[in-house]
């Protein structure tokens, strides 16, 4: 896998994956529109990692502190987590929806839905939902206040990002706001229950890799490299994307995930017609 290309592919994870805009249409879309080879599971699983190291690295405090609340223990100061120490609890049980239909639809989802009109459809409908939840607009519901039926709720939305096109933080984020909590505490949730389901697709691909072999020797590289920048950039754009919330919408985001979705299927049905 030239070298040019892991880079593209990890700039393209990191910069989508956080922001409302489908990270795996963008994944899905490159090497298509690029003319490139797929490039496989074992660069699929480097990405995860470094999303999931990105996650761990920006939120390390929090989860040092959820963690030791959820076991009883007195683990940070932040005053909102403070006052929710059920917040381990509510994560793992909102990570429930997707691991069962995960489980269910993984095939599909990198196999058959991983089609260029499939996911313009899903880019196009998620810019509506979430130009409902900004017209409806956000509530003022913190971190403290989140409850079981905010979290299920939200859980049961990530269900619905192993459609491509779908947007994991799109669509908790959105679910969020409709539950009544701010932007960015939305988005700070919406990251904080992406980790479990992150991980767990990992060791799950990871899984399959070591029964094939293991990394392949000339996947090293692009292991390493994908991994690192993917995770570096991942939590640059997870600070930037909630200052960005405090002061602004997600409008940008339903106009881009719009304009692209058309685009996208606009470019499927010419490639289709021309061949034909």
């Amino acid at each position: 896998m030239p070298l040019y290309q892991v880079v593209v592919l990890a700039v393209i994870q990191a910069l989508t994956e956080f922001a409302p805009v489908s990270s795996s249409a963008h994944l899905a879309l490159a090497p298509w529109l690029f003319g490139w080879k797929d490039p496989g599971l074992t660069f699929d699983v480097a990405l995860h990692a470094g999303t999931l190291a990105a996650i761990l690295i920006y939120f390390f405090r929090d989860w040092v502190q959820i963690i030791g609340q959820g076991l009883g223990l007195r683990a940070g100061t932040d005053p909102q987590l403070k006052q929710n120490r059920a917040l381990l609890w509510l994560l793992a049980a909102a990570s429930i929806p997707i691991g069962v239909i995960g489980f269910l639809f993984n095939k599909q989802a990198d196999t058959t839905w991983r089609n260029p009109y499939l996911i313009g459809a899903m880019l196009i409908v998620i810019g509506v939902v979430m130009w409902m939840a900004e017209r409806r607009g956000a509530g003022t519901k913190p971190m403290s206040q989140i409850g079981w039926a905010d979290g299920l709720t939200i859980g049961i939305a990530q269900a619905l990002s192993v459609v491509p096109g779908t947007s994991r933080s799109g669509i908790t984020i959105v679910a969020g706001m409709f539950r009544g909590l701010d932007r960015e505490t939305s988005a700070r949730f919406s990251f904080l229950l992406a980790a479990p389901a992150i991980a767990a697709a990992a060791l799950k691909k990871g899984w399959d890799i070591h029964k094939h072999g293991g990394i392949p020797p000339d996947m090293k590289v692009p292991f390493l490299v994908g991994t690192v920048l993917s995770a570096i950039l991942g939590a640059i754009v997870i600070a930037f994307f909630l200052r960005y919330l405090r002061r602004h919408s997600l409008m940008l985001f339903v106009y881009y995930r719009i304009v692209f979705g058309i685009i996208v299927i606009a470019l499927a049905a010419f490639f289709r017609f021309t061949a034909e």
